[in-house]
């Protein structure tokens, strides 16, 4: 399964920004090219300090463009907005996404900018103080009150040797982005006008006020699905165990317990189009919470417990007809297996396995690879980003829910 072919045929203009993460545009052009996009790179004055515009003019669809005045053609700036599908910047640095909140138009990447109507996305990156300083801050805010989407920087190693926010995106992160723009244009995959929800992390079930039984879900995947949904057009609520920003629209209900989570999911799933169970809920809680701290001087205690709520097979029970519900099974021997067993037993119309033993696809990091079990079918994802992964499991659902009548054109 691949979401590319929703590029294919775009016309997108990457516009570089002057910072040292302009290298790894280079690689982003040459995805975008590869998906069989029309890129025009735009390259300013700065980005050519780190970059060179031979390198681009090589790669892209057209030459590399650097000034308003290195072609014949008078107007580059309205030609490349008016046809542009949508531009993306990146990397975007705190110089340009001020310039542009500011309607700043004094180089061809800005007049462009300016002279488009088509969707932008900003990549950001920068030093982490850049990041967190008020005045980027406001700026970003008030590109996305104009509906720019902007792609925050990660945590990681940055210029210099610092470690902290600030590095760009994983170009699967960004590619999966777009991607999510033209879906969302293409009826059969798209989430537009669908309400979606989402749970992720993992539930504590408390044995006294200082402790719990848990597990080493980090939330990842699922708050990704969240965040993707939301690109995709849905409305979307992440009930959530573990702290997550509502993006723009996203709403948060942040939880602790399987009962907690029990009872949000439950009160919301009856009017949801797409529920994605990708929470990691506990089998068990204990069956008796003490009131104070268990000191250990008093030996050690004996916990009985019982069982959880099964959220999952609760809303399988309950499902209507019109909504489609994505389970999960993280496993530590045949996930497929156990994937297809969920299905039957728990109603639902997918489950995502993956083995979270796999040091790269387990739980607290940031890639996955997973296998989407469906009636007598399944697909398996290769490595990739839990965004990218999240865009194509999203997808491929939406169509199928199209398809099969699940839900209506």
């Amino acid at each position: 399964m691949s979401t590319s072919s929703s590029l294919n045929g775009k016309r997108i203009v990457l516009g570089v920004g002057g910072g040292i993460a302009a290298y790894k545009s280079i690689e982003l052009l040459r995805r975008l090219v590869d998906s069989g996009a029309f890129v025009s790179p735009v390259l300013t004055q700065s980005s050519l300090k780190f970059v060179g515009e031979t390198t681009f003019s090589a790669l892209g669809s057209e030459p590399a463009r650097t000034s308003l005045w290195d072609s014949g053609d008078p107007i580059p700036h309205t030609r490349l907005g008016q046809q542009a599908d949508v531009i993306v910047v990146s990397p975007a640095t705190a110089d340009l996404i001020a310039r542009y909140a500011a309607g700043i138009a004094d180089d061809l990447l800005t007049t462009t900018l300016v002279a488009t109507s088509a969707p932008v996305v900003m990549v950001a990156a920068m030093h982490t103080e850049m990041w967190q300083h008020p005045s980027v801050e406001d700026n970003i805010a008030t590109l996305r009150r104009r509906g720019v989407i902007v792609i925050e920087p990660e945590t990681g190693r940055l210029a210099g040797g610092d470690i902290g926010v600030g590095r760009l995106a994983t170009i699967e992160r960004v590619v999966a982005t777009i991607e999510g723009l033209f879906i969302k244009s293409n009826k059969s995959g798209s989430l537009s006008g669908k309400k979606v929800l989402v749970t992720a992390g993992g539930t504590r079930e408390a044995i006294d006020p200082v402790r719990y039984i848990g597990n080493r879900s980090s939330g990842k995947q699922g708050i990704a699905f969240a965040e993707q949904a939301a690109n995709f057009g849905a409305e979307v609520t992440l009930v959530s165990t573990v702290p997550a920003a509502a993006g723009r629209g996203v709403e948060v209900i942040e939880v602790e317990s399987a009962q907690e989570m029990f009872d949000a999911v439950s009160a919301l799933a009856g009017e949801t189009d797409l529920v994605v169970m990708a929470a990691a809920v506990a089998d068990f809680r204990s069956k008796i919470i003490s009131p104070t701290k268990i000191k250990k001087n008093n030996g050690a205690p004996q916990i009985v417990l019982e069982p959880t709520p099964d959220i999952l097979a609760y809303l399988g029970s309950v499902k209507p007809k019109n909504q489609v519900l994505v389970g999960f099974a993280a496993e530590t021997g045949d996930p497929e297996a156990e994937a297809r067993r969920k299905l039957k037993a728990k109603n639902a119309d997918f489950v995502v396995a993956n083995n979270v033993l796999e040091h790269d696809a387990g739980f607290a990091v940031d890639t996955n690879r997973v296998t989407l079990v469906f009636g007598d079918s399944q697909v398996t994802l290769a490595l990739a980003d839990k965004r990218d992964i999240a865009s194509k499991v999203l997808s491929f659902v939406a169509e199928w829910a199209f398809k099969n009548g699940v839900w209506s054109e």
